[in-house]
Parts: structure tokens; C-alpha cells; sequence
């Protein structure tokens, strides 16, 4: 594999001195098209046989949508990057237990979607119709790539919840294009036409989505109640730095959680994570009741005060 990346980044750069156009544009064809697909297990074929099935229209394609439990208290899960929906396996089960309705879906080009190409815009216009149909949603669970969805959906309006869980999430929608570079070892020049062209066919008209679209700039404004941050120490493709960064700028209102020795893809059916999003619901499901028992003692105390009667000394007839 790492040969024929390196292959084709050569061929890309000798491209890029005859006509940088034509190598940016071939860059950018294959930034949307993912290595693979990954492959349903054994061991989650259960869950997923489960799953009311249904379908998205997305750019000419069909992306493929799972839901479970009774729909009230949905949850949304959001796959990264060569992924899919069946990578929640276990998480739905826990979330079922918790009489919670997970929402999960398969992006074009990823698990039983048709196509062979997905963007982030994808992922966002995915979630939005995933919104529409099923929310607000008491929590979205995300993943890498997933992570920037989530919050560009935010950002729009596209998406309601107050709770999230970011795990490995990729920071800022340049990482993405810089990681992609790097891995082909790609010249500055076909960096610069990657951007260009990206910014021409994925947000035109928009404004600079360099600097807009940052998962924690984005996080902190969108103002979601609580956010559960998880990342593993030895993730190969994201420095866990980039989720210590969001978990500061949210302050009080995140919470980091670091895993050893699970990698970047791993982390998200492992056990260990499972039950922190098990024990994140809870604990927000024990918040949400006491901020509810307090306004309705607020409620009842001003109720009270409106019923009272006047005793008030009252001025003689006269």
C-alpha cells in the first residue's frame, strides 16, 4: 500500500510541472474516493440484522440508513473515513439497554452505499436529512471524520443536540487536506491546487473555510451542554493533541477521556469506550432530571407567590 501511494504521488508532482491544473484535479478525484470499503464482521451481523433499513438520496447516490429501539430518545452515530454504520455494533446494544434509538447509516462509497466517492458535505447533508427525520437528538456519538460533520452541521443549523461524543475527531477541514498531501508526498504546489479546487467544487460562494470549518472554534459556538471527548494516546493517525486543544477551549463543559494502545480505529468498538459513553449517558441522564426537578421547584415557588393574597393594609371607606 505504502508503495503505491508513493507511486502515484510521484506521477502527481511530474504532472504538476506540465499542467497543475490536470494534477490538481487528479489530486482531488482521489481525495474523495476512499482505499476500501470495510467489511461487515461476524460479530455484528446480529446487530445490524436487527436494523429497520432505509435509504438517503445523496449526490445521485444512495446512502443507507439503520435505526433501532422505538424511536424515542434517538441517538445519532456518524462513521469517519472508510468506515460504517456496523463499526457501532456494540455501542448500539448499550444504548438499546439504556432505552435509548440509535440512528446509524452507511456514507456513499462506504459499507452497503452505492457510489465509490464521499466529502464531508456528504456526511453533513446525511446528518441533516438524518435530523429531519429523526430529531433533535438526545446525543450524537462521532467518529474521526465524523467529527468535523457533526460540527459543520452545527454550524448550519442542520443538526440539534445537546450532547456529544468526539472520538479521534479530525480537528480542522485543512488537517484533512494537509494529512492527505503528506501521506502521497505531494509538492506545496499541488497542496495549493487540491485547496483551490476544493473551494471551487465543495463550498463555492462560501467564505474562508480554512479558519471556519475547526471542529473546536465551531464546538465552543455551536454551544452544545456536554461533550465528551475520547482519544487514544497512540492513535496513528490523529495526535491526540487536537482533542486535549477541544477540551479546553469547551472548558466546564467537556470531559477528556485518554486510551492507550487502541489506535486510531479500534477505539470505537472497544469496551473500555463503550461503557465511558454508557457512563456519559447516565450521568447526563442524572443531570438532566435535577436541572428538571429544579425549574419545577422554581415553577411551584413562583406559582405560589402569583396565588398569595394581598394582606396589605387596605385604606378606609370614606
Amino acid at each position: 500500500m505504502r508503495f503505491a501511494m508513493t507511486t502515484v504521488g510521484t506521477a502527481l508532482n511530474s504532472l504538476s510541472y506540465v499542467s497543475p491544473g490536470l494534477a490538481g484535479k487528479a489530486a482531488f478525484r482521489l481525495f474523495r474516493n476512499p482505499r476500501g470499503r470495510s467489511r461487515l464482521r461476524p460479530e455484528q451481523r446480529p446487530v445490524m440484522d436487527r436494523a429497520e433499513v432505509g435509504g438517503i438520496a445523496i449526490g445521485g447516490e444512495r446512502a443507507v440508513s439503520y435505526r433501532w429501539g422505538t424511536g424515542r430518545r434517538p441517538v445519532l452515530l456518524v462513521h469517519g473515513w472508510e468506515s460504517r454504520g456496523a463499526r457501532f455494533a456494540p455501542m448500539v446494544t448499550e444504548l438499546l439497554d439504556l432505552g435509548l434509538s440509535p440512528v446509524a447509516f452507511d456514507a456513499p462509497g462506504h459499507g452497503d452505499a452505492t457510489g465509490e466517492r464521499m466529502t464531508v458535505v456528504d456526511l453533513r447533508d446525511i446528518i441533516k436529512a438524518l435530523d429531519a427525520e429523526h430529531g433533535p437528538f438526545e446525543m450524537v456519538v462521532a467518529h474521526s471524520l465524523g467529527v468535523t460533520a457533526t460540527c459543520l452541521a452545527l454550524r448550519g443549523g442542520d443538526l440539534r443536540t445537546e450532547r456529544i461524543v468526539a472520538i479521534s475527531g479530525v480537528p480542522e477541514f485543512a488537517f484533512l487536506v494537509d494529512r492527505f498531501c503528506a501521506l502521497l508526498g505531494l509538492r506545496a504546489r499541488l497542496n495549493v491546487e487540491l485547496r483551490s479546487r476544493i473551494e471551487r467544487e465543495l463550498f463555492p460562494g462560501e467564505g474562508d473555510i480554512w479558519a471556519r470549518f475547526s471542529v473546536p472554534r465551531t464546538a465552543a459556538e455551536a454551544g452544545p451542554q456536554a461533550v465528551l471527548v475520547v482519544h487514544d494516546e497512540d492513535d496513528e493517525m490523529i495526535d491526540p493533541v487536537h482533542s486535549r486543544t477541544l477540551a479546553e477551549v469547551l472548558g466546564d463543559r467537556a470531559e477528556l477521556v485518554v486510551t492507550r494502545g487502541l489506535g486510531h480505529r479500534r477505539i470505537l468498538d472497544a469496551p473500555q469506550v463503550v461503557a465511558t459513553v454508557r457512563d456519559f449517558v447516565v450521568r447526563e441522564r442524572e443531570r438532566h432530571q435535577e436541572r428538571e426537578q429544579e425549574r419545577g421547584t422554581v415553577r411551584e415557588r413562583s406559582a405560589r407567590a402569583t396565588a398569595r393574597p394581598d394582606r396589605s393594609p387596605q385604606p378606609a371607606a370614606g
